[in-house]
């Protein structure tokens, strides 16, 4: 078992090995920019979709569409910009909305984000199992399988690290991008050469005819489903504990590259888009093609050049999911350290990476693809809201950041003050810019299923404020200065369960006896049911091996209480007798000790019955001051200690 644990997630890393774990801006575009990246193929294609309605108009009114949001898009790279500057290991929209606008709006921030990571770990997948039944049509009845398997081997993939994940993810990331870089160049030229009109290699998809006009109610509804290409920008910031010294300057270059390159794609589809006509086409009917599939054949033809290209796509489209599984459990790590979510999601596991939060990431998006059967635009409502709502309360709270730096400043240093003031100003209109994009989009998709996103993220936020106000009222019970009190030495009685007389009773008998001046032995009878045959020699063994060698010595022997379980439950009979110790002497510490078999293989795990975990379970729930539970490992290999 340990050896194909070993096999699949890689030799257990040591603490001192973090720092070689991290990543620099080559491994940072692939393991944080894939997200962003592969938005430009469903971003678009979902704005094209809702156009439909205006037919052959549909190409020209998304050209329009797309230009805002590449302005958005610049306006948010330079807020996060500053964010990587003033939060260089502990950024993202959780820390600087909680410390700059206080812990409610920090907890609505950190939940909206939650819920995005888990949609977009969904959609990344469904899309590139889209774009793979583009080209392969045969696979369109097994999209949720596909979906599915693509999910476990990305799981796969990140328990072993983001180094590994980066690493892996490289090269298909950098082929998408020059396939494409080459793709849009060509189409662009043939464009030119045609004066705004090329001839499409490969015919796409007829553009139905016009069924309604560019109602604003379109339109805006076409911009909601459009900015989900803007998804995934804010995972550099919310990943800076990832990057190597100097983390901002590889924060800066990882940012600048996924934006840039995002910026241009969006541009060119802007322009090629209406040049070669192409319009969006229904998922779930077969023979379906996306909107970048269509637009690599017109430009290119179906030859090695488009397949190599739509290889690509797939690869990145499928493989976008990393981003979250990168920013989503630094994320709960972050929570977790502050109280909001369970503890283990701060602890490092086997590859010194979150590994609760990537399962639990996990689960959550798998349940998504079942849920809504692996299509894309099923899932496409429910997207993008969380990432804007993050966005607005980010760059609010990078606002109110700076306006407190510049109120600190004093007049000799009016050039930082002046810097703090531009700072603010970039920030102060992201923040509003994409406030209105956000409510644009929480209207225009409520009755689609933007309603199911807020109710998640009031679900949360109840959440995260229940878990945290236990785990204060937890330090508060506990205390942290608390003084010893000297009381007088307490007796002490231990109970040894018996189930027959052999070694490993032996030794929890002998170990009852080293720390407790009062010894019970307890042997439960009729364990396993009412036909269960009672070893007629226990107490004949007793008498020989227990009492006769310390009467010998000139010791008092322990007691030896035989008591049936009528319920076929230990902790029944074991917590009456620990009462009845305790109602003699309120004060008296009673232990309870029992042996138990290590068993070190999964058919020695089938072989045993597994009672003293639940005993141990029952015991300490039950909550009795003064009471301790021991269990003594034993093993063949005892055998060999002296007798």
């Amino acid at each position: 078992m340990v050896n194909v644990v070993a096999l699949l997630l890689g030799r257990r890393l040591a603490n001192r090995e973090s720092e070689a774990r991290r990543v620099g801006a080559l491994e940072g575009v692939p393991a944080m920019g894939l997200d962003a990246l592969a938005s430009v193929a469903y971003g678009p294609e979902a704005a094209l979709m809702l156009l439909m309605p205006l037919g052959a108009a549909a190409p020209t009114t998304l050209g329009w569409l797309l230009l805002p949001i590449i302005i958005l898009l610049g306006l948010l790279c330079l807020s996060y910009w500053q964010t990587i500057d003033a939060y260089r290991d502990r950024g993202g929209a959780y820390v600087v909305a909680r410390e700059n606008l206080g812990v409610p709006a920090g907890l609505v921030a950190a939940t909206a984000l939650l819920i995005d990571y888990i949609l977009n770990v969904a959609v990344g997948i469904s899309a590139g199992v889209a774009a793979l039944v583009s080209v392969l049509p045969s696979l369109h009845p097994h999209m949720l399988v596909i979906c599915l398997i693509v999910l476990a081997l990305l799981t796969l993939l990140n328990l072993r690290g983001t180094p590994e994940s980066g690493r892996v993810l490289a090269t298909p990331t950098y082929v998408f991008l020059a396939c494409f870089a080459g793709l849009f160049a060509f189409g662009l030229l043939r464009a030119a050469i045609a004066h705004g009109h090329p001839q499409p290699i490969q015919a796409p998809a007829p553009l139905e005819a016009a069924a309604s006009g560019a109602g604003v109610w379109l339109l805006l509804r076409s911009f909601a489903s459009g900015c989900t290409a803007m998804t995934g920008v804010e995972a550099v910031s919310n990943s800076m504990s990832a990057f190597r010294d100097p983390k901002e300057r590889h924060g800066h270059r990882t940012l600048g590259i996924i934006v840039v390159a995002l910026g241009l794609m969006l541009a060119c589809l802007a322009w090629l888009v209406p040049a070669y006509r192409i319009g969006a086409m229904v998922q779930a009917r077969p023979g379906y093609r996306t909107v970048l599939a269509q637009l690599a054949g017109a430009i290119a033809g179906e030859n090695w050049f488009y397949y190599l290209a739509m290889a690509s796509l797939l690869a990145v489209l499928v493989l976008s999911a990393n981003t979250s599984f990168t920013a989503f459990p630094r994320l709960c790590r972050n929570l977790a350290q502050d109280g909001y979510l369970p503890e283990s999601f701060a602890i490092a596991g086997r590859r010194l990476e979150y590994s609760i939060g990537l399962l639990c990431l996990a689960g959550c998006a798998g349940v998504l693809l079942v849920a809504f059967n692996g299509i894309t635009d099923r899932l496409i409502p429910l997207f993008a809201i969380g990432a804007f709502t993050g966005f607005a309360l980010s760059q609010f709270g990078m606002a109110a950041h700076w306006q407190r730096a510049r109120a600190c400043g004093g007049r000799e240093q009016d050039g930082a003050r002046r810097r703090h003031a531009t700072r603010l100003t970039f920030n102060a209109m992201g923040g509003l810019v994409t406030t209105a994009a956000l409510l644009v989009m929480v209207v225009a998709k409520f009755r689609e299923g933007a309603w199911i996103t807020l109710f998640l993220m009031a679900a949360g936020y109840t959440m995260l404020h229940r878990i945290h106000r236990y785990y204060e009222r937890l330090r508060v019970l506990e205390g942290n200065d608390t003084t010893l009190r000297v009381r007088p030495v307490a007796r002490t009685a231990a109970i040894a369960i018996i189930e027959q007389w052999n070694r490993p009773a032996r030794g929890a008998l002998e170990f009852a006896m080293g720390i407790a001046d009062e010894v019970l032995a307890l042997h439960l009878a009729r364990l396993s049911g009412p036909d269960q045959k009672e070893s007629p020699d226990l107490q004949r063994r007793w008498r020989a091996n227990v009492e006769a060698p310390l009467r010998a010595a000139g010791r008092n022997p322990p007691t030896l209480r035989v008591i049936e379980a009528r319920y076929r439950e230990l902790h029944r009979p074991i917590l009456q007798l620990v009462a009845e110790l305790q109602r003699e002497d309120p004060q008296r510490h009673v232990a309870v000790v029992m042996p138990e078999r290590v068993k070190r293989s999964w058919p020695q795990q089938l072989l045993h019955a597994h009672r003293n975990r639940a005993l141990v379970r029952r015991l300490l729930r039950a909550g009795i001051p003064n009471l301790a539970v021991v269990t003594l490992p034993w093993t063949p290999e005892s055998r060999r200690t002296p007798r």
